[in-house]
């Protein structure tokens, strides 16, 4: 699978703030976490620069917030629509990512109780630290020694 992440524009912010209730609010709730319609438009808006909409042949299937530089990568949100979920897209995009920003690192959070989770560990991802909340995890690159 290949995809094309397209940027976010302003007008797909209705898109985003639905695929991120879709996709979000229950993992909040069992999280104890607040899924009121401002904290899910200010996660949205949060960091809205790397922002990009993922395409899989004309489909818009989800969303990732996605920044690197010359040392990592951090993907600060995925969702995968509902509709393409549990079909390959949430490990494949990460693939793709990783593949793509060899040989640095990334880094990633995911929420305690999440199903991703066993997904990122699948892939290669590690936990590194983790909160009340969240795990923060990272997978290595080639250059994961001069990290240390």
């Amino acid at each position: 699978m290949k995809f094309t992440f397209m940027p976010a524009r302003e007008d797909d912010k209705a898109y985003l703030l639905e695929l991120r209730k879709l996709t979000m609010t229950e993992h909040l709730e069992k999280a104890g976490l607040d899924v009121s319609d401002d904290d899910h438009e200010l996660r949205v808006n949060h960091a809205f620069g790397c922002a990009f909409l993922i395409v899989h042949k004309d489909s818009r299937i989800g969303a990732i917030k996605f920044r690197e530089d010359q040392e990592k990568a951090v993907i600060l949100q995925l969702q995968i629509h509902p509709e393409f979920q549990r079909k390959g897209f949430g490990q494949a995009v990460v693939e793709q990512i990783m593949s793509d920003v060899q040989p640095k690192w990334i880094e990633l959070k995911v929420l305690k109780g999440n199903p991703a989770l066993s997904l990122y560990e699948r892939i290669g991802f590690s936990i590194e630290a983790e909160d009340s909340h969240e795990y923060f995890m990272t997978t290595r690159g080639d250059n994961a020694a001069s990290r240390a």
